[in-house]
């Protein structure tokens, strides 16, 4: 499939070629680019395994789209898993994404990405290549690729690594080019995480949840903290009647009709009521009540998901409800309260 969009090709000195590529090793000498080349501004490169769990997977959807609603460029290099989960979200997210990719742009890799990378053109992004339009790619080419992704970026956030992993050749490309590294933890028992815990023993810096990512980003980018959820101009959905049945158990009001509220006024009869964020998250509310298997909490992901993809969003109110220890996986494959 051929890439339909603007055509533009970039050498030193042009006046959208990005100077931030002048500090990488061996800056290319010509870029190829298919969509808006004004797209190519510093931004938060966000890259993991190819072969990504679900947490992977979330993460990078979850920190991609936070990342794209303040309007920062995601880059990445149009992989399998987490590359691709990025560039989505920026996309669902209403900003632009940059990929970088390994071969020519009329040589697309993975070509079952094509459609991705013309969504990436259509939304005001840009494919971009150091290789010209025709070239196959070869295995040599996406080492030379990932050099770039780090140097336009201000920043790698590394959402899920195992070891060994091509994520290293990202991040060694970043520390090379003066670039910050970000890394979000995985569990020590987890093959896919083995690579991203081991950066962080090395020094990276640990995004630990929304406040430590905020934070980086207000440091690079001086991105103020959004306190506001859902997005201005989301419906009301089931996320909201949760969080006004919370506030009304937590002040001894009754009623609530949603399925969610009822079950968070279950849960405060006989277990303890999840606190903070939990509160008002439905998958955690839900749980709180009850041990429920997959096919009832996907009910309860598309009542509460808006227009995301309900599947990801599931995982990633898991992994944070396992995160933050108010939810667990029984051995009969039920998710539940803890304790």
């Amino acid at each position: 499939m051929r890439l339909t969009g603007p055509r533009t090709e970039l050498a030193p000195g042009d006046g959208l070629y990005p100077s931030a590529l002048a500090d990488v090793p061996d800056p290319p000498k010509r870029l190829y680019v298919v969509g808006d080349p004004g797209a190519l501004r510093a931004g938060l490169a966000v890259v993991g395994a190819r072969k990504a769990t679900p947490y992977g997977i979330g993460c990078a959807r979850r920190f991609a789209g936070a990342a794209a609603k303040r309007g920062v460029t995601v880059i990445s290099g149009g992989a399998r898993g987490c590359d691709a989960a990025a560039h989505r979200a920026a996309l669902e997210a209403g900003a632009p994404t940059v990929a970088f990719l390994g071969g020519g742009c009329d040589e697309p890799y993975p070509a079952a990405h094509a459609g991705l990378f013309q969504r990436i053109v259509d939304g005001g992004g840009s494919v971009v290549s150091e290789q010209p339009w025709a070239q196959k790619p070869r295995p040599y080419m996406f080492r030379l690729r990932n050099r770039l992704i780090a140097g336009l970026a201000r920043a790698v956030l590394i959402v899920e690594a195992g070891l060994p992993s091509g994520t290293f050749s990202t991040a060694d490309e970043a520390l090379a080019a003066g670039r910050d590294v970000l890394v979000v933890p995985g569990s020590i028992a987890s093959a896919s995480s083995r690579g991203a815990n081991r950066l962080l023993y090395q020094g990276a810096v640990p995004v630990v949840d929304d406040e430590t990512f905020e934070d980086a980003l207000f440091s690079l980018f001086g991105c103020l903290r959004q306190e506001q959820w859902p997005p201005e101009g989301r419906e009301s959905s089931a996320l909201d009647a949760a969080c006004a049945s919370a506030e009304r158990d937590g002040a001894g009001g009754a009623d609530g009709a949603s399925g969610i509220g009822r079950a968070r006024r279950r849960g405060a009869s006989g277990r303890s009521k999840p606190r903070g964020a939990a509160a008002c998250d439905p998958v955690a509310a839900a749980l709180a009540a009850e041990p429920l298997g997959m096919e009832d909490l996907y009910a309860v992901a598309r009542d509460a998901c808006g227009t995301v993809e309900p599947r990801a969003w599931l995982m990633e109110r898991l992994a944070e409800a396992e995160r933050a220890g108010v939810a667990a996986r029984y051995p009969d494959g039920r998710w539940g309260p803890v304790g």
